[in-house]
């Protein structure tokens, strides 16, 4: 099954990806990919829709979606380097993937968080993604 990352969040202040499921009365219901459990999060509490991230690079900015089908060719089907591995090693990774990206607005920091999601996704997810064309046919099936 394809991931939709337009459903798929992170959440400031908690660990993993969640998948959104539905609008409640303060905020969304989000399911955890890992444990599975359901969690009501408040509309302040910082959630971004993995779609929605860029990543810096020197002409300009690429979607996450592509960063993550970029390191899946580099990587193969072995795992990315976990958030504590050395800083070269995070860099050597996005290097290979990424060539181009700005090292002046794409922190370590941020190249954590992205093998993070990586591994999540390859985890308990998929790396295949749903594009636009499969929205427009799950609507048009509606």
């Amino acid at each position: 099954m394809k991931t939709d990352l337009a459903k798929t969040l992170s959440i400031r202040g908690q660990r993993g990806l969640f998948n959104y499921i539905a609008q409640s009365r303060t905020g969304v219901i989000a399911e955890a990919f890992e444990d599975k459990k359901r969690y009501n999060f408040s509309a302040g509490a910082g959630i971004t829709t993995l779609e929605d991230i860029s990543i810096y690079t020197d002409e300009g900015e690429v979607k996450l979606k592509e960063v993550f089908t970029k390191m899946h060719e580099v990587l193969g089907e072995a795992d990315a380097p976990t958030a504590k591995a050395q800083d070269a090693q995070l860099k050597a990774l996005f290097a290979k993937a990424l060539p181009n990206y700005d090292d002046s607005r794409f922190y370590v920091s941020h190249m954590k968080k992205v093998v993070e999601w990586y591994n999540a996704l390859k985890k308990f997810a998929s790396l295949e993604f749903v594009t636009d064309e499969d929205r427009e046919a799950e609507a048009a099936a509606e």
